[in-house]
């Protein structure tokens, strides 16, 4: 069922470009904040209410997971990863950390339930089409058909992985695994298991704003946004309990040849990118699920979308497709405070 509102600018909201972490009004002493670069990705962890002394524990035992984080899970600089791929293509079994197997355990599932859109087994894929880099955009031309279809051919699978204990094996030498479409999510999930350990009760994990909250900004909730595909926001979602908002995107990260543009997100049922959808953004409990949800849901398309979102029991989503069109659940719409008049189109997954 679908319906058209629309929504009007909001007084209160005052919009900064660029911005993916809203703080308005903060007393500084009473926050504290570091910043980290992982995955590629610049990770701003702030605390509110903790002491100093609090606080400079935690961002050293931040800095220290996120460090064996950006070594052990990288899909193709030399690593914990790169060595269990490897053994995979020889036929041979490799020990993971508690980790990597918890992340293939989850990923397991989530490929299941996602009906194979999320599959973090295609790391020879993306490979082959040059998206194994930091460095976009990317120039030229893209693989060929016969080259895609030959990948294809091979279909890798997480259910291609056994686990025992921390020793995993495939059955599939063509399984070749990549977090990029979890692995952000995860490392959030970490941090704030880490933070709450050590006391803290307030705080904000935002990779590049994908990001964890836990507990208030003082006498306010989190102020976080939602980002607008190419640049700017859509508008703000106060957090004020435990909750993950990710968005995936298909817009900053793509291979150009000519007048041809190709998105890295590739759809692993089909070897190839994916087009109509533009941007999704997910509001759950945990990082893991949202980052490996939100990238689903863009390989999923605007006729499938729901569908996903339903069998994930997703009941906050939004998805922009590429014309700028957006498109919400119920709940969502009630989150979001839009910066600007827009049109959306309200979609409840259950009734699709």
């Amino acid at each position: 069922m679908q319906k058209i509102v629309k929504i009007n600018r909001h007084s209160w909201w005052v919009l900064t470009a660029a911005l993916t972490l809203l703080l308005v009004g903060c007393q500084r002493d009473t926050e504290q904040d570091a910043q980290f670069f992982v995955f590629g990705t610049l990770v701003e962890v702030k605390l509110w209410g903790a002491s100093p002394e609090q606080a400079d524990r935690a961002f050293g035992e931040l800095q220290q997971m996120f460090q064996a984080m950006h070594r052990d899970w990288h899909a193709w600089e030399p690593g914990l990863l790169t060595e269990i791929n490897q053994a995979f293509s020889r036929g041979e079994p490799a020990t993971a950390d508690w980790q990597i197997v918890e992340l293939v355990r989850r990923s397991q599932k989530l490929e299941e339930l996602t009906g194979g859109r999320f599959n973090p087994t295609i790391g020879g894929l993306i490979g082959l089409w040059g998206f194994h880099t930091s460095d976009y955009p990317i120039m030229g031309p893209p693989p060929s058909a016969d080259a895609v279809d030959g990948f294809m051919a091979l279909a890798p699978s997480t259910a291609d992985i056994r686990i025992n204990g921390l020793v995993l094996s495939s059955s599939n030498p063509a399984v070749q695994l990549d977090f990029g479409g979890i692995a952000k999510g995860y490392s959030v999930d970490l941090a704030i298991e880490r933070l709450r350990s050590l006391g803290v009760k307030n705080a904000i994990v935002n990779a590049g704003g994908d990001l964890r909250a836990m507990g208030r900004h003082g006498a306010r909730p989190w102020r976080v946004a939602v980002r607008r595909p190419g640049g700017g926001v859509i508008g703000a979602v106060e957090v004020d309990r435990d909750e993950a908002l990710f968005t995936s995107g298909n817009y900053e990260r793509f291979r150009q040849d000519v007048d041809e543009r190709y998105p890295h997100i590739l759809d692993p049922r089909s070897g190839w990118p994916v087009r109509d959808v533009a941007s999704a953004t997910v509001i759950t409990a945990e990082g893991i699920e949202a980052d490996a949800a939100a990238t689903a849901l863009i390989v999923a398309g605007l006729q499938d979308w729901p569908a996903v979102a339903r069998a994930l029991g997703l009941d906050q989503v939004l998805v922009v497709d590429d014309a700028g069109g957006i498109y919400l659940t119920p709940k969502m719409l009630q989150r979001v405070r839009f910066s600007e008049q827009v049109e959306t189109q309200v979609i409840d997954p259950e009734k699709e």
